[in-house]
């Protein structure tokens, strides 16, 4: 039986549910001799400013017993250049949804990039990353604050053309309440999670083995909790979410598909094998096919809850 791998995200089509994260595939074109686009759902590009970034100086990223820390700083190119240099190579791979990760330091500048973007041929959507420090305003992270991510994802909504997906931060108290308040906002998906805030010290020179100090937790570590998250904000929302964080194989993205999410992103497997992504997408048409599904938009929410009942006192467990 074959199975259909389509999936319906907040108003276009992907042609299987598997993209590309952030932060993890560049721009896509430095993937495009290694990865046959037209097998992967879609790609979400490196996050893009008002202004070209420089990033953090090094070291900026570490391996951890089972993922990485980093601290990049969100180094690009700016936005022009995206279009003019990135961008029309993208446009030859009409079957894989280019998503565009945007951010900035205030909210202005997070719609002065969606604004531009606009403009620009080949996009299917824009990712918010609402996990940047405002530096304008103390240096809170946009998504720790209700009312700062309201504010931000309704001024960029009013702006854009396209859906508009928000990918929230993990590093909170409640990811149903800020889910709740991304899609009250005007979000069209929310993608999560984003990494967790994490430190790494070298014993030997009591100093962090980072430039930066602190950088983001991601890999197959943070995988449960993840799941966890985007299965709490499944209950909050009625839009769809994109789950990611530790993927590695197709039943990692089958575990997110059953939590709630309609799509997956493969993120930091990328720097293991370079195909990772295309792999876990073959290799969950194949699980699909092993277990009888005829549709895999049939797996999202599809956790069975119905535990089997405790033996009675005095019988042996199954």
């Amino acid at each position: 039986m074959k199975t259909d791998m389509q999936v319906q995200l907040c108003g276009f089509q992907l042609t299987n549910p598997v993209i590309a994260a952030s932060g993890t595939f560049g721009y896509g074109v430095e993937f495009e001799d290694i990865v046959d686009f037209r097998r992967i759902g879609g790609l979400v590009t490196k996050g893009i400013s008002r202004e070209p970034m420089a990033g953090n100086q090094a070291p900026r990223l570490i391996e951890t017993a089972a993922g990485m820390i980093n601290a990049i700083g969100l180094q690009n190119i700016g936005v022009e250049k995206f279009i003019a240099d990135k961008l029309p190579s993208l446009r030859n791979y009409p079957g894989c949804a280019v998503i565009v990760n945007v951010f900035g330091d205030a909210i202005r500048d997070y719609v002065a990039v969606v604004t531009r973007l606009n403009d620009a041929e080949g996009i299917a959507a824009c990712e918010l990353n609402a996990s940047c420090p405002n530096t304008k305003q103390g240096g809170i992270a946009f998504g720790s604050d209700v009312d700062m991510l309201f504010d931000l994802v309704s001024s960029v909504k009013s702006k854009s053309t396209r859906p508009l997906i928000v990918k929230l931060s993990p590093n909170v108290t409640s990811i149903a309440t800020m889910a709740h308040t991304a899609q009250k906002a005007g979000a069209d998906a929310i993608s999560l999670v984003n990494t967790f805030l994490s430190l790494s010290i070298d014993v030997e020179t009591r100093r962090p083995r980072l430039w930066n100090i602190t950088g983001g937790l991601s890999g197959p570590a943070i995988k449960p909790i993840a799941v966890r998250m985007v299965w709490e904000a499944s209950r909050a929302v009625t839009i769809p979410i994109i789950g990611l964080g530790g993927i590695a194989t197709p039943e990692d993205a089958v575990e997110f598909l059953l939590a709630g999410a309609t799509a997956v992103q493969v993120g930091t497997a990328s720097y293991a094998d370079p195909r990772a992504t295309e792999r876990i997408a073959q290799g969950l048409e194949q699980w699909c096919a092993r277990h009888h599904f005829s549709r895999v938009a049939d797996l999202t929410g599809a956790l069975d809850l119905n535990l089997p009942e405790p033996p009675a006192s005095g019988e042996p467990a199954s």
